[in-house]
């Protein structure tokens, strides 16, 4: 049997890598790869932009489980991301435990900026 260690990265179908990738950095502030064109990293996490066209698969958007984003501050994250053209879904949601806010990338997958508040456990 194959151990599963970890998760490696993050891909997120694109009909336009170039477009993303400039999305993911230019509007999100994630930090380029400086081996990988397409890679951008959130901390510890790599966001892979691909095509899933050009291996013969079809695109399909990530969507209904969107990718939260951790944010210090979900308010102001909003507010810079809207400033720079981002549409969000709705207001931003306060569950008593965290904020959320919910929008998505160019090509239609979803994201969330997410802050927890209260503590866990």
């Amino acid at each position: 049997m194959t151990e599963i260690r970890r998760l490696d990265f993050i891909g997120v179908p694109s009909q336009d890598a170039d477009r993303s990738r400039a999305f993911y950095r230019d509007v999100l502030g994630l930090r380029p790869d400086a081996k990988a064109a397409y890679e951008s990293w959130a901390g510890d996490t790599c966001f892979g932009a691909w095509e899933p066209e050009k291996m013969g698969m079809a695109f399909v958007p990530q969507k209904g489980n969107p990718l939260p984003l951790g944010a210090d501050d979900v308010a102001a994250s909003r507010a810079a991301l809207e400033a720079k053209g981002v549409t969000f879904f709705g207001e931003t949601l306060d569950t008593g435990v965290c904020h959320m806010a919910f929008f998505a990338d160019p090509d239609g997958n979803e994201l969330m900026l997410h802050h927890r508040y209260a503590p866990r456990g």
